[in-house]
This record gives structure tokens, C-alpha cells and sequence, in this order.
């Protein structure tokens, strides 16, 4: 290779690098796909713009409703219908378009002049170009590159968020709609005493105290099922909101329980919690890429201030003589160049340092909130597990049985219908206790899930408080 082409070759890179940058034809949603589609239900897509797409994924959404929607249905129809979600992964197609108009080389400058006196008449041509632009171009396109990669990842990690928010939604709606149940149960029941207690107090056989308790137990059932539907209609809007559903659409079914605790053999295992989280956790590649960045653009930081108004100019003035029509070509070229008088760049260098230990201390702290996160919600979800599989195994069975042997001693006379509508009640409020305790678990494992692969999962979990033991309760003697 020849001298002249070795000089020459940084300015044909810097022109191919040039040349070669384009806007991502999918607004970068490929890009975000291959960073969650491990953490994500299979076949789930990113909302597409463009007509056809979106008619295509209207008619997708439509057979999906036509089923009861589970949680993975849920996310799907989320990532595919949001308009937030959407609007998140446009925000990173315009910083897709933003780096493209960086690496793009500025145009150059013409400048023509015309000058007349009464011997000659001058014309002016000039062409300048600033060349700070075209020899940075490479380290720019690295730069900008990873600037990109980092945005990705950012998107990604509130695509994964507002998954976790829909699963969450999914499950409070569903937990919901079985407390509704559990309600209208506990009401039945209270109702049933309610009225048994009229009428034996309208033919003497029950005292206004006694038929006052029981009406008592009838209105707070009345209040609780009143809360219970205004909370299963509260948490079903929360989850249409987040699928991105209204009108017609917003009368999807749900499932009538929630899905089943695993087995304890498929739990996930915390041994090595901290160790995923560090590695997997999209915060932290972000802050690592960012890190990056940072640390190689610190180098060029002084340079930069002191240089960066670099320029070359090509002149061609034509003067002509206005009494012989004789021309006079003048060519040249010129380069501008700063004076570093004043401006050293100590300052953009000093700025550029405490950039880079910002950086370092935000990846440090972010770094030991990913652990406390991994073990604290490790710590809840096995938690969780061990309650929920207590209250399915020992509480409810307890509570079945004891609802059986009441219905016997009723039938053999030996407890009274008010014992029994009691035992009723404490049976239902041991299955609403027990479907709380398994809509608990499965929110941990979403919060654990985000924690070890995503990003935060927002508030740290307070510390749970054990719970006064009931107190004993009496049951009136009739």
C-alpha cells in the first residue's frame, strides 16, 4: 500500500462509517426483543405502527378475548396493545434517528462573494469543512453505538415492567374475583341467620339482644361484600387499563381461580440469586455500557475543548480587469485553527472525570441494591410459598373438616343452626385466607423474577409483621 493511501485511509473509513448509517427499518423493537425474550411469555410481540400491523394485531387481541385470559395471555395482549408501552419503544426509535444525524457528516459550507470597484470586479469562492467532525468520526460512531445499546436496554427493562404490572394486575383481578365469591358466600350465610333470628323473635323465641347480634353479623357481611365487588371491579379496570382495553373489549373473562402453587422441587432455587442478578439484571448492563461511554470519551474531553473548531477551506477568486477583460485566478486553501489562550480544557477534562466517578459510583450502588434486591425477594417468595402451601394443606383441610362435623352433630341435634352458620363463616374466611396466601406467592415470584433479570421491582419489600392471633370468640348460648 502506498504512502499517500495509508494518509488517505481514516478519511475513507470516516466516509464509509458515514455512509453506511441508516435509522432501523423495526424503530430498534427486534433489539429490545433479544433482550427480553427469555423473561417474556412465548410469542410475545412488541406493538408495530405500521396499518397492517396494527390490523393484524387488532384481529389477534380479538381472538385472544374470545378465551378466558390467563397471565400470559395478558402480557401478551399488553406488549401488543399499549399505547404507554408503545410510545416507550417509539421514544427509542427517535434516539435511533438521533444517533444516525450525529454520524452523519455535516454538509460543507459555499461561500460566494462578489465585489465591484472601478478598475476590476472580484469574484469569490470558497468551500470550507469542519474537520473535528470527519476525523472523530469513528470513535462518534462507537460512541453513539453504544449510547443506543444502552437506550435499548432501558426500553427493555420498561417493557419488562409493564409486564410484571400486567401479571400483577392479572393476579389481584383474579384473587379479587374469588374473594367476591368467598363474600357472597359469608353473606348468604349471614343472611340465612338473619332471618332465622326474625322470625323466632317474632314468635318468642328469641330475645332483641340475641336477634341484634345477628343482625349485626348480617349488615358487616352486607358492607363486606359491598368492598369486595368494588374492589373486583377496581382491579379488573387496573388490568384492562394496562391491556390497553376499553368499550366492548374491557368485558373479557378471567379465569374463576388462580393458577396452582408449584412443587416444591420446581421453586427456584436461591443459592445463586445474587449471582444472576449481577449478571442478567438489564440495569446493570446498561450502567456498565454507560460506564463504557463515559470512561473513552474522557480522553477526548480536553481535546475536544481545545480543538473542536477545527476547519479547511478551499478559495478560488477570480479578479478581472475591467479596462483590458484580463482574469486573475487566485487558489488556495486555509485552515482554521484555536489558539489555546485562554481555554486549556481543565475544565471539560475535570467535568469529564467527575462524569466518569458519578458513573462508577451510580454502577456501585446499583450493584448492591441488585443483591439486597435478590436475597430480600428470595426471602418473600419462599416465604410466601411456605404460607400458601401451609394454609392449602393444614388450614382449609382443618377447616372442611371441622365444617363436616358440624353438619353431623347438627343432623344428631347436638349443636344448635346458629354454631353451624358459624362454622360456615369461619370455613369461607379460611378460604379466602388461604386464596390471599397464593395470590401473595405468585406476586413474589413476579417481584423476584424482575429482581433477578430485570431491573428493580420498585419499593423494597417492609418487613412482614406477624399478625395479632384472633381473639377467641364466643359463640351466644342458643
Amino acid at each position: 500500500m502506498s504512502p499517500r493511501l495509508l494518509r488517505l485511509t481514516p478519511v475513507v473509513a470516516a466516509l464509509v462509517l458515514a455512509g453506511c448509517a441508516s435509522v432501523a427499518p423495526d424503530g430498534q423493537r427486534s433489539a429490545v426483543t433479544a433482550h427480553t425474550e427469555g423473561s417474556l411469555p412465548a410469542g410475545s410481540q412488541l406493538a408495530d405502527p405500521a396499518p397492517q400491523a396494527r390490523a393484524a394485531a387488532r384481529a389477534q387481541v380479538a381472538a385472544w378475548l374470545q378465551q378466558p385470559v390467563d397471565a400470559d395471555t395478558a402480557v401478551r395482549i399488553a406488549l401488543l396493545n399499549s399505547p404507554a408501552l408503545e410510545a416507550q419503544v417509539a421514544a427509542l426509535g427517535v434516539q435511533d434517528a438521533q444517533r444516525v444525524q450525529a454520524l452523519t457528516l455535516p454538509n460543507p459550507t459555499l461561500t460566494l462573494g462578489r465585489f465591484v470597484n472601478a478598475q476590476e470586479r472580484e469574484i469569490e469562492r470558497q468551500l470550507s469543512f469542519g474537520l473535528v467532525s470527519l476525523i472523530t468520526l469513528p470513535w462518534r460512531a462507537r460512541w453513539q453505538g453504544w449510547q443506543l445499546e444502552q437506550a435499548t436496554l432501558t426500553t427493555a427493562q420498561q417493557v419488562l415492567l409493564h409486564a410484571a404490572d400486567t401479571r400483577r394486575a392479572w393476579l389481584r383481578a383474579v384473587a379479587a374475583q374469588q374473594q367476591l365469591q368467598t363474600a357472597q358466600t359469608l353473606h348468604e350465610a349471614a343472611a340465612a341467620g338473619g332471618e332465622l333470628a326474625r322470625r323466632m323473635a317474632r314468635v318468642g323465641n328469641f330475645s332483641k339482644l340475641e336477634q341484634a347480634q345477628e343482625l349485626r353479623v348480617q349488615q358487616e357481611a352486607a358492607a363486606n361484600l359491598a368492598r369486595s365487588r368494588l374492589n373486583a371491579a377496581l382491579e379488573r379496570e387496573q388490568l384492562a387499563r394496562l391491556m390497553g382495553l376499553w368499550g366492548a373489549q374491557a368485558d373479557f373473562v378471567l379465569p374463576a381461580t388462580l393458577p396452582p402453587l408449584p412443587a416444591a422441587a420446581a421453586l427456584r432455587a436461591g443459592d445463586d440469586a445474587e449471582a444472576t442478578a449481577l449478571r442478567e439484571r438489564l440495569d446493570l448492563r446498561a450502567l456498565r455500557r454507560e460506564l463504557d461511554t463515559t470512561a473513552e470519551r474522557n480522553g477526548f474531553a480536553r481535546v475536544g475543548a481545545v480543538f473542536g473548531d477545527v476547519g479547511a477551506s478551499y478559495s478560488r477568486n477570480t479578479s478581472t480587469k475591467r479596462a483590458s477583460g484580463h482574469d486573475d485566478i487566485t487558489r488556495g486553501w486555509e485552515l482554521e485553527l484555536p489558539l489555546p489562550l485562554f481555554d486549556w480544557g481543565g475544565a471539560a477534562s475535570a467535568g469529564a472525570r467527575s462524569a466518569l466517578q458519578r458513573n462508577a459510583a451510580q454502577l456501585r450502588e446499583t450493584a448492591l441494591r441488585a443483591r439486597s434486591e435478590a436475597r430480600s425477594h428470595w426471602l418473600r417468595y419462599r416465604t410466601a410459598y411456605d404460607l400458601a402451601q401451609q394454609q392449602q394443606t393444614e388450614a382449609v383441610p382443618l377447616a372442611r373438616f371441622l365444617q363436616d362435623e358440624a353438619v353431623y352433630r347438627y343432623n344428631g341435634m347436638f349443636i344448635s343452626v346458629w354454631q353451624l352458620l358459624a362454622q360456615a363463616r369461619s370455613t369461607a374466611q379460611a378460604v379466602a385466607t388461604a386464596t390471599e396466601a397464593q395470590r401473595d406467592f405468585w406476586l413474589a415470584d413476579v417481584d423476584l423474577q424482575l429482581a433477578l433479570t430485570g431491573t428493580s421491582p420498585g419499593t423494597p419489600p417492609s418487613p412482614v409483621t406477624p399478625s395479632a392471633a384472633p381473639a377467641a370468640t364466643t359463640e351466644a348460648g342458643h
